[in-house]
């Protein structure tokens, strides 16, 4: 099939190129035109794993291509995929300005029938409007189909290519049609393609996400009642993971959820509650214990400098939201750092990937370790807030030696609490 992906965005950028990665051509379209002149070079924006690789291999065989001409980019296609911005307002709304000017933009320049496709996290009734704004200038019939994506950052490439599940919302079968030729090749193994209304569709996305941040969030609580009793919450995961009605996935306590997802979509969903006249009990409790975990160490690390932070020099390890993603969007790490510095706390900082990212925000605020134990080099302690792989096993008497003071402060858990007291570490971490 002949495509089209407007914004070339997280979602856009991997949507069309997995798209093209099963034969079909593709044009990204994005109206930075600085970004699309990298991407036709093969430079990725953003860190994917395998995502890179991708990308080059189909711009090379010729499958996928990228535009800043929004006309260049739809002609001829077949469906035309909306992988647009909606971030939130002031007040947590999803805000559709992009989406709905590209729908106004659209409505003359269609030629022929076409699938219009809501990749984006849209609230209920999205589809709808598009819908309608397309046929306030457009001559020809087309469809608007509701199709969220379930991508994970770090494994979007794999979560894009083997989908436990597709939902496509929509009321007309030639659309239908279309959108199950388009995913037939994603689903060989049996897992299901939901066909549903758009409104179910767009709300089972949101429904998704605020699930999954309630869930990290009641295990957050647990863990801090842990501390308050004595309990280990580790034991205590594990016990409630083996009951197969709860499952063993997002049980892992820590200092929060972040990213571009989660925060974003349990806003969009209570405030959609609100214009409705429905109060989201649930959802108002998930953000505000969110928005306390993220610096839930900070009690941690005063109450054992006890002389103060001023001009205490810390170690932060791990700055992106989660592993393998130089996303930072609302990363607890940030609201963190915020606080050791309004404390006088000198900052030393280290992560894989996204370094450049929190440079440019903080600037010579903070100092930038070129590796994990450069960053401990005279410290006076660690604080882990994102769990890499490459933290894992470090090597202790490394840290040891590098380090004037001996204290870890683990905000995702990832040591044997044993184990590095055993290495003659001071250790504090969550629920246990």
């Amino acid at each position: 099939m002949k495509i089209a992906v407007i914004g070339t965005g997280y979602v856009g950028l991997v949507t069309g190129t997995c798209l093209a990665e099963t034969g079909n051509s593709v044009t990204c379209v994005d109206i930075d035109e600085a970004k699309i002149a990298a991407l036709k070079e093969g430079i990725t924006p953003i860190y994917e794993p395998n995502l890179s690789v991708l990308i080059e291999r189909n711009l090379g065989e010729g499958r996928l291509n990228f535009t800043s001409i929004l006309t260049e980019g739809i002609d001829g296609a077949e469906l035309i995929f909306l992988a647009l911005p909606t971030p939130p307002g002031a007040d947590g709304q999803a805000d559709l300005t992009y989406i709905l000017n590209m729908a106004d933009e659209l409505g003359p320049l269609l030629t022929q029938y076409v699938v219009i496709v809501d990749k984006s996290t849209v609230p209920v009734g999205t589809a709808e409007l598009v819908k309608e704004r397309i046929a306030k200038f457009s001559n020809v019939e087309f469809s608007v189909v509701s199709n969220p994506e379930f991508l994970r950052e770090g494994f979007a490439v794999s979560d894009f290519m083997k989908p436990d599940r597709i939902v496509i919302g929509a009321s007309e079968e030639r659309a239908i049609q279309v959108m199950e030729s388009l995913y037939k090749p994603f689903v060989r193994q049996g897992n299901p393609i939901l066909i549903m209304d758009e409104k179910s569709a767009e709300l089972t996305k949101y429904a998704s996400n605020a699930f999954l941040a309630t869930k990290i969030t009641f295990m957050n609580e647990i863990a801090n009642f842990c501390e308050l009793v004595g309990a280990n919450v580790d034991a205590v995961r594990l016990g409630m993971g083996a009951d197969e009605r709860i499952g063993k996935r997002f049980l892992f306590p820590g200092m929060g959820y972040g990213g571009s997802c989660f925060p974003k979509d349990v806003q969009a969903l209570h405030h959609s509650g609100t214009l409705e006249g429905y109060y989201f009990q649930l959802l108002d409790a998930v953000m505000r214990v969110n928005d306390n975990q993220k610096t839930i160490l900070i009690p941690k690390i005063k109450a054992y400098f006890q002389q103060g932070l001023s001009k205490k020099k810390l170690a932060i390890w791990g700055l992106s939201f989660k592993p393998d993603t130089d996303d930072i969007r609302e990363a607890p790490a940030l609201y963190l750092i915020e606080a050791l510095l309004e404390a006088g706390v000198e900052l030393v900082v280290y992560d894989p990937e996204a370094m450049d990212h929190v440079k440019s925000l903080y600037g010579s605020r903070i100092s930038y370790a070129k590796n994990a134990y450069d960053a401990l080099n005279q410290t006076d302690g660690l604080v882990i807030c994102t769990e890499w792989s490459v933290f894992r096993s470090p090597s202790f008497s490394t840290m040891y030696k590098a380090m004037n003071h001996h204290v870890i402060f683990d905000g995702r858990n990832i040591f044997d609490p044993k184990e590095v007291r055993a290495e003659g570490f001071d250790y504090f971490s969550i629920g246990r």
